[in-house]
C-alpha cells in the first residue's frame, strides 16, 4: 500500500470511470492494518457526528482535522474524539470559508463534508481541487451546472469522489439486489423508490428539541430546520432523491451499461406545512401567511434506456409512516417493501404473496452474513458502517469509490430536472450523459463480489 504522503495520485484514466472497488477485507476495522488514512470532517452536526462516531471506531484512520462554523458542534465532536483516545485534530471554522484552510493540509488525505446541501457542491470542488479523496453527503448538487461541476473536476484533478449514499447498503436492499443479480425476477422492467417521510417535526422546531412541534425555521431554527425549511418555501422540486433512485441505480446498472434518458415529474398542491403551522402556532403566526412552494407529494417518472422506468415519489409534508416505497419488478416476479412481500413465478402460490423474510434471509447479502454484528449500532439500522467502510477502504487504495462521481450527478439531477419539468407542466426534461458516452462501455459493477 502506497505510503500517505504519496497517497493522493492524479490519475490519467480518471476520465474513464473505473467501476471496480477495494477487496474489502476489513482486516482494518477489526485492527489488522497499521498504515492510517488521515481523515477530515467538514461539518459535524448530527450526519457528521455519526460519521465521526463510526470513524472512531476504526483503528485504520487519525482525524486530521474538524470544521464547523458551529462551535458548540466543535466541542462535542473534540470531546468524543479525545474519549475514543484518538489526538485532538487541527479545528477550523471561524468563517464559512475557513474549510479552505483545513484542506491547504498536506496531511489530509480524505476528507467527509456533511454540511447543509448548498455548500455540498462547493466544498467537494473545492476538496478535489486539493487533491483530497472526497466524500460527500446526500444530495451532492442542487443545478445542473453543479452536477457538471462535480464530473468535471473529478476528470480534470483525477481526484475521486463518493456519494455517501447509506441506503444503498440496507440490509433488505442489498438481499434484493443479490436476487436481482442472480436473476431472481428475471429481466428487470419496472421499479418504485423514493423519501416518504413525515418530516414537518425536522422543518420547524419548538425552540428547545429538533423535533419537537414548534413553528419555527431559518434563523429561529435548530438544526435542520435552519437551513433545509427554505428549500420547501422557495422550490417545487423533488429536492431529496437519492435515498430511493441510489439502490435502484444500483440495481439496474445506471451508468454502468445504463443510463437514465428523461425525466417527468407532477406536483400536488401544497397544503401540510401551511396546516402544520396553523395547528401548532395559530393562524396568526407570522409563518402561517407564508406559501411554501414544494407539493405535498411530487411524483417523477424516469425512463432508461434499457427501457426500464422508475417511478420516485417525495413525500415529507403530510402525516404518514415512514417508508422509501420500494418494488423491483421482472418478468418473473416482484419485492414490495410496503408489505415485505415477493412473488416469484413458479416459486410462489399463483396470485399469492410470500412473505419476504425467508427470500431476504435466503439471499441475505455475504457483506451482511460476515460483518451484521460488527455494524450493529453504527447508525440507520447499521448501513452506516458499510458506507463508512466503503469510503475508507476506497480511499486507502486510491480507487474508485462503488458511488462516484458520475453516480452522484446523475442521481442529483433529478432535483432540478424535477423543478423544470414541474414549471412546465410535466413536460419531459432529458438527463445529461455525465458519461459522455462512457456508460455503454463502463463495466456494471459487481456487488455481489467485489464489496468483502
Amino acid at each position: 500500500m502506497n505510503s500517505r504522503r504519496n497517497f493522493v495520485k492524479k490519475t490519467a484514466i480518471a476520465g474513464a470511470g473505473l467501476s471496480f472497488l477495494p477487496n474489502v477485507s476489513f482486516g482494518s476495522v477489526l485492527g489488522g492494518s497499521q498504515d492510517k488514512l488521515k481523515l477530515a470532517f467538514i461539518g459535524v452536526g448530527l450526519r457528521g457526528t455519526n460519521h465521526l462516531n463510526n470513524a472512531l471506531h476504526r483503528t485504520d484512520i487519525e482525524v486530521a482535522a474538524i470544521c464547523d462554523v458551529d462551535p458548540e458542534r466543535i466541542k462535542i465532536a473534540l470531546k468524543k474524539i479525545d474519549d475514543a483516545g484518538f489526538s485532538k485534530p487541527k479545528v477550523f471554522g471561524d468563517s464559512d470559508y475557513d474549510y479552505r484552510n483545513l484542506l491547504e493540509l498536506k496531511e489530509v488525505d480524505a476528507v467527509i463534508i456533511s454540511t447543509p446541501w448548498l455548500w455540498h457542491t462547493r466544498m467537494a470542488v473545492d476538496s478535489m481541487k486539493a487533491g483530497k479523496y472526497t466524500g460527500v453527503e446526500v444530495s451532492a448538487a442542487n443545478t445542473l451546472e453543479e452536477c457538471w461541476d462535480l464530473v468535471n473536476t473529478h476528470e480534470e484533478t483525477g481526484s475521486h469522489l463518493m456519494i455517501l449514499e447509506n441506503v444503498n447498503y440496507r440490509r433488505d436492499i442489498l438481499a434484493v439486489l443479490n436476487m436481482v443479480k442472480q436473476n431472481v425476477f428475471g429481466e428487470t422492467i419496472h421499479f418504485r423508490c423514493g423519501y416518504q417521510h413525515d418530516l414537518r417535526g425536522v422543518f420547524f422546531n419548538d425552540g428547545k428539541t429538533a423535533y419537537g412541534k414548534g413553528v419555527e425555521f431559518g434563523d429561529k431554527g435548530i438544526s435542520e430546520s435552519k437551513w433545509r425549511t427554505k428549500h420547501n418555501l422557495l422550490r417545487n422540486a423533488d429536492v431529496y432523491p437519492t435515498h430511493g433512485v441510489g439502490p435502484i441505480a444500483a440495481m439496474c446498472d445506471i451508468n454502468r451499461g445504463n443510463r437514465f434518458l428523461s425525466l417527468t415529474s407532477h406536483a400536488t398542491k401544497s397544503r401540510g406545512l401551511h396546516k402544520y403551522i396553523v395547528d401548532n402556532g395559530g393562524e396568526n403566526h407570522p409563518n402561517a401567511k407564508l406559501n411554501f412552494k414544494i407539493g405535498d407529494v411530487i411524483t417523477s417518472t424516469i425512463e432508461t434506456s434499457n427501457g426500464e422506468t422508475i417511478i420516485v415519489t417525495h413525500d415529507c409534508s403530510l402525516p404518514r409512516p415512514y417508508s422509501l416505497g420500494f418494488r423491483v419488478q421482472g418478468v418473473e416476479g416482484l419485492w414490495e417493501v410496503d408489505g415485505n412481500r415477493i412473488y416469484v413465478e413458479g416459486k410462489s402460490k399463483p396470485h399469492q404473496w410470500d412473505a419476504a423474510d425467508e427470500w431476504l434471509k435466503k439471499y441475505d447479502h455475504p457483506l451482511w452474513q460476515k460483518y451484521g454484528e460488527l455494524a450493529t449500532g453504527a447508525g440507520h439500522g447499521g448501513m452506516d458502517f458499510f458506507v463508512m467502510n466503503a469510503f475508507v477502504e476506497s480511499a486507502k487504495e486510491n480507487i474508485a469509490p462503488p458511488m462516484d462521481a458520475y453516480d452522484a450527478a446523475a442521481w442529483s439531477a433529478i432535483t432540478p430536472l424535477s423543478e423544470l419539468s414541474i414549471e412546465n407542466n410535466g413536460e419531459p426534461q432529458d438527463f445529461p450523459d455525465f458519461t459522455r458516452g462512457n456508460w455503454i462501455k463502463r463495466k456494471p459493477y459487481n456487488w455481489i463480489k467485489d464489496t468483502y
